[in-house]
Parts: structure tokens; sequence; C-alpha cells
């Protein structure tokens, strides 16, 4: 393995969604991730072919049944052996198992035991199901999202599965790992997405209590109220977004859609948006989207293309940067951050379920015995 990450070890109990997310982000760090996989369950979504299932590139799998004592062993076994044990049930049901933190962390004084939940691990909602969009509402975010007078958007399962999801596992486990390196010592995180999301919405917590945010959705600077802040449709049916916040670059916008500041309301007066808005919308749809790029660029406007998922890959910048990475004969979104020394890679496509049971176990050297035992009681999948 390569990246800044080799050499870290990590167990991933099969879930879906953040923890696989976070698991293939510090997998094409370097990080050997082994996914322990239920028997006979896919890896993600049911029917979806394994090369398919990005969240799982750069992993091993293997499949056990957790429901045998036998199996339970061999995952303390390789916890043993682990920096991290990742795991994604609703709070409970790894004590159920038998793998909860008294006996993890018994099997390894050093174990980072981070457990990713939607509502966390305490609460009145912490046993209640629900996925991103559930999370994401009890943090004020989804309100926020949408246009004045209509529903709230759901902003795909980006904010709070991924955003305030994934990204704070990740953090959280190598926060852990540095300190359970300095100390001897591991430690329980419990991530929740609830949680998450509430941190990434600091900045709006405290515009509503200083008062320069309106809490209605549209309404706001970059929430699209702005008419500067927003999206317009061009003359061919697509669209533009403009972000000219700052003074200068507003000003610079103005020039490429040829309106005087002279001839229009302030740029801040928010009773003068709907008709400044207007005025933007009708220069907009005089001309194409490729127009208006050509116009806008090299002219600090802040305008781009709003591209759709087929697009993006053929933008010259995301060309530029290899954004994407043609991989087991697909096309991958690129490992990031990018490191000047260790460069993220892809190393290997999604397996199937229990597909490198044999090799996980003979390099991690699980104890004989308890493979025999294992394998004895059916715990195995493709072993």
């Amino acid at each position: 393995m390569s990246g800044p990450l080799s050499g870290f070890r990590i167990l991933e109990l099969g879930a879906i969604g953040p923890v696989p997310f976070a698991g293939a982000l510090l997998a094409e760090m370097g990080a050997d991730v082994v996914r322990i996989d239920r028997i006979a369950a896919p890896l993600a979504v049911p029917g979806l072919p394994p090369r398919y299932d990005f969240y799982n590139r750069s992993k091993r799998s293997l499949a056990l049944d957790l429901k045998r004592a036998e199996a339970v062993e061999i995952v303390l076994d390789l916890a043993g052996k682990a920096d991290v044990l990742m795991e994604g049930f609703r709070p409970g049901v790894l004590e159920r198992l038998g793998l909860g933190p008294a006996q993890c962390l018994a099997a390894n004084p050093k174990l980072v035991l981070a457990r990713m939940t939607g509502w966390g691990q305490t609460g009145p909602l912490a046993q209640e199901a629900g996925h991103d969009i559930n999370y994401l509402v009890l943090t004020g975010a989804l309100h926020a999202i949408g246009e004045v007078g209509h529903v709230p958007v759901p902003p795909l399962n980006l904010v709070a599965d991924l955003g305030g999801g994934a990204m704070y596992l990740a953090v959280g486990v190598l926060a852990a790992v540095m300190h359970a390196r300095a100390t001897g010592k591991g430690q329980v995180v419990d991530v929740a997405m609830i949680d998450g999301v509430t941190h990434l919405m600091s900045a709006f917590q405290a515009f509503r209590q200083q008062g320069s945010w309106i809490d209605d959705r549209g309404r706001n600077t970059v929430d699209g109220g702005a008419p500067y802040y927003g999206t317009y449709e061009t003359s061919d049916g697509k669209y533009v977004a403009v972000g000219a916040m700052e003074p200068h670059f507003y000003a610079n916008l103005l020039g490429v859609l040829g309106l005087a500041a002279t001839s229009l309301p302030a740029q801040e007066d928010r009773q003068e948006w709907p008709t400044l808005r207007a005025r933007f919308a009708a220069v907009f749809r005089s001309q194409s989207r490729a127009a208006w790029v050509q116009a806008a660029t090299g002219r600090d406007a802040c305008l781009a293309p709003v591209l759709s998922i087929d697009e993006a890959p053929q933008h010259p910048h995301m060309k530029a940067r290899s954004a994407y990475t043609d991989f087991d004969g697909l096309r991958h979104p690129s490992p990031a951050p990018r490191f000047s020394e260790t460069p993220s890679v892809l190393t290997r496509p999604t397996p199937a379920a229990g597909q490198n049971t044999a090799e996980v176990l003979q390099d991690r050297e699980v104890a004989p015995e308890k493979v025999a035992a294992a394998s004895a009681a059916g715990a195995f999948q493709n072993f």
C-alpha cells in the first residue's frame, strides 16, 4: 500500500453510507481496510454489482456470521491487531454481538472503536430508524435549503451522510489514533450525523443570533435569495451559477452582463432583490451557457456553468486536474485530497462479500484454532 496511512489497519463492520465512504477515503490514503460483511449479504445496495459500489473500492472483504460465537472470536482476534474498528449499527447491537467497547478494548487497549449513527449513541431518538434526510432536519439545515414559498429540497445525501457523517468519522478516527499512539490508550468515538451537521451549521447559528440571517429559505445571501448568488437559465435551456458576493466581483459580473450599476437597485437592498433577480434573469436568457462562460472567463465574475453528472468529467479544468480516474473499466472520482509525497491511489476494485477471507486470515495471522472452530461452525463465506 502507498499513501500517508500506509501500515494503518482498519476493520470496518459492514454498513451503508458514511461508514464505507469513510473507509474508502482512508483506504485510498494507504490504510489496509478489511470490511467484515455478513454471510450472503451484498456489500451495498441489493442487486448492485460490486464493481459499481465505489464506496468499497480499495478494500478487502471477509464474510462472517456474527451471530456465531466463533465468528465473534475471529473479529476480536483481528481487532487485537488493528488500529481502528468502525461500525454503523444502532446503539446496543455491537454489545449484543459480544463486540462492544468492553470486549474490543480488552482485546486491544489501543484500539479506536468508532461508532457511526444518525442520531448518536444516546438520546430519545437513538433507537429510531432513519436516513440522511431524517438526520438533516433536526439541525435546521434542510429547512434552509430551497426556494421562497416552496418545500425544502434535499441536497442529495451529501450533507448528513457524507459531510456530517463520513468526514467527521474520518477526522475522529485519525485524531483518536494519534492519541492512542501517544498514550497507549484507545477510546470510543461517538460519531453522529446530527452532531456533524449541527457543527457544519456553526456560521448560520451565529448569523441568526447576530440578526443577519432570516429564518426563511431563499431570502438570504448564500441560500439563493441574493440575486448575485444563485443560478440562472440561459437561452439554450441550461444554467449558469454566479457567486459574486464581494463588491469588486459583483462589479465584474455587471460588466459581463453589460449592466450599469447606476441603472440597478443597490446590491444589498434586500427589498429590491426580486427586481434585481428579474433583470439578471432576463439578460442571462439572452445567450447560451457557453457564451456566458466565455464572456466571464478571466474576468473574476464568479460565474461557472452548471454541469450534469455526465458533463462534469468532460470539463477542461476537471480533465487538467485528473479529477476522474479510469479504473477497472469504469470512470471513478479520483482520490482526494492530494499529497505531494505520498499520493493516494485506487488499489483494487470492490470485492464480492467474503472474496478475501482466506487472504485476510493468513496475513493477519488469526489463531489457527479460532479459524478451525469458525469454519466448523459454518461462520465463514467463500472460505
